[in-house]
């Protein structure tokens, strides 16, 4: 059986200029990978790549998702496949409500409009399983949002559309303690045996709520490391710099 998401030797330019030198990763169905690695190693592109922004260009290499080639679709059709992206800076859309977002999402992803009630029951079990007040869904997209109503949101919407594979781009990225343990809370609960999750992060805080099958650690457009849950609390006290030292005893034993 095929992996929920293949990427095999990815190469991916911006503007001309290599970020991605050649990134191989597998996630199976039922498993969550979490990346992490310093600012500027291309946590961020491989998510865009993944969701096929067409400002990041495919050199080389190929994503599929379930055998299927997809370096070439559009990202509605990726969407329409099952791939969700969490945004680390989610865009703000004053005069639309979150539950019109909402619907127009699913109905777009999923290629047919849920009734009127149906979709509301949805979205109530979906607000209530991310601790938030149904007023919200009244509110409009991101407008005047704290940091952390930003990354609700950005998982209720996850939560919604139930993605087979969900790419997490710094979701906890401004979130303090309490913001955290919910939108933390929020990823396990939608997690199961027939998705994937990855989610890319700077910081191992997150992981303790949200429990990855496996780490891997980016450097200058490659995974430098990959290993289990304990990888993170490893970074945690050693910093990145501590790869660069790996590196070098590597390099002078060989």
């Amino acid at each position: 059986m095929p992996a929920l998401l293949e990427i095999e030797n990815l190469h991916v330019a911006v503007k001309g200029r290599p970020i991605l030198k050649g990134v191989s990763l597998k996630i199976q169905k039922g498993e969550i990978h979490a990346l992490m690695g310093p600012n500027g190693s291309g946590k961020s592109t491989l998510s865009y790549a993944v969701m096929g922004h067409p400002r990041y260009e495919v050199t080389d290499g190929k994503i599929l998702i379930e055998g299927r080639d997809i370096t070439a679709l559009p990202p509605f059709e990726r969407a329409r496949l099952g791939i969700f992206l969490g945004f680390q800076y989610p865009m703000s859309l004053p005069g639309v409500s979150v539950a019109n977002f909402i619907r127009t999402a699913m109905k777009s992803v999923k290629g047919a409009e849920a009734g009127i009630r149906d979709f509301r029951k949805t979205l109530r079990e979906k607000m209530s399983l991310l601790e938030m007040d149904e007023k919200f869904a009244t509110r409009y997209v991101n407008d005047g949002f704290s940091g952390g109503e930003k990354k609700r949101l950005e998982i209720l919407q996850m939560a919604c559309l139930a993605p087979k594979l969900a790419v997490l781009d710094e979701t906890d990225s401004g979130l303090d303690i309490d913001a955290l343990r919910v939108v933390a809370s929020g990823i396990m609960k939608t997690a199961g045996p027939e998705n994937g999750i990855l989610l890319v992060t700077h910081y191992q805080r997150i992981l303790d709520y949200v429990k990855p099958h496996f780490v891997h650690v980016f450097k200058d457009g490659r995974i430098a490391e990959s290993g289990g849950p304990e990888m993170a609390l490893e970074l945690e006290k050693k910093g990145y710099a501590w790869l660069e030292e790996k590196a070098v005893a590597a390099e002078a034993a060989s």
